[in-house]
């Protein structure tokens, strides 16, 4: 197995990769975009206590997802890299001890875990941030 196998799908290393660097720089744009769309909003001290830590919230949710990507890259790269170990050492099919295996699995349940936990919080969050919105930015009446 190396970069360019099949890992799920039609996924390859390089593609889970390019997907980290291309979600990343997505997150990276969408943040400064709302930040964009919220500055216009801030008008005092009071406002600002209310929004920046929204963005913050944001940003940090967006920073864990990132993480776990990288941690679920680097399980592929190690099962790769003891495939290939293994193929020099003789070629058998043990590919993971059995510390290893129980290792992964429980890396992969915590990323799952804090994975689940993210969707929530980030439906929070974007609950929160159109909450402050409508608040700052009420609806204008029409005129009669």
């Amino acid at each position: 197995m190396d970069k360019d196998d099949k890992i799920f799908g039609n996924k390859t290393l390089s593609d889970i990769f390019a997907d980290i660097y291309k979600k990343s720089n997505e997150k990276d744009r969408q943040i400064k975009m709302l930040i964009g769309e919220l500055r216009p909003l801030i008008q005092n001290i009071g406002d600002a206590t209310v929004i920046v830590p929204l963005i913050k919230e944001y940003m940090d949710a967006s920073i864990r997802n990132d993480d776990h990507l990288i941690k679920m890259a680097s399980i592929v790269q190690r099962l790769i890299a003891n495939q290939q170990k293994s193929a020099a050492l003789g070629g058998d099919n043990f590919l993971l001890s059995e510390e290893e295996k129980l290792q992964l699995l429980s890396e992969l349940d915590a990323i799952e875990t804090d994975v689940e936990g993210q969707v929530d919080e980030q439906v929070d969050i974007q609950t929160e941030i159109d909450n402050v919105k409508d608040k700052l930015n009420p609806p204008e009446e029409p005129e009669e």
